[in-house]
């Protein structure tokens, strides 16, 4: 809903993790949040939420005022488990505002 987000409490790193029904194939990931410095994106392949690898890092641009919108492409990129890690803030409290991703 664009009317909720995830608000972190203030210490980073900060993570939270999407979950999928099975292994699904992801050709991008999209997010929308507000004063995230530095994301780390994992993938678990596993049944459970455990095993995950880097996939992705980024420093985003700090946009003052407005959401940041952030792309990743994935080509032959397969997950049963995303994991999101705030390494770091523009401030002491960032949200995430919505989660994409895509694929089959």
């Amino acid at each position: 809903s664009s009317k909720t987000f995830w608000t972190t409490t203030g210490m980073f790193p900060q993570e939270f993790i999407i979950g999928f029904p099975k292994r699904v194939k992801i050709s991008k990931v999209a997010i929308q949040c507000y004063l995230v410095q530095t994301l780390r994106i994992e993938r678990s392949v596993s049944e459970d939420p455990v095993g995950f690898e880097e996939c992705v890092e980024k420093d985003l641009q700090h946009t003052e005022g407005q959401l940041q919108t952030e792309e990743f492409s994935l080509p032959d990129f397969q997950a049963t488990y995303l994991r999101f890690i705030i390494k770091s803030a523009f401030d002491h409290f960032v949200s995430v505002h919505r989660v994409m991703a895509e694929g089959t």
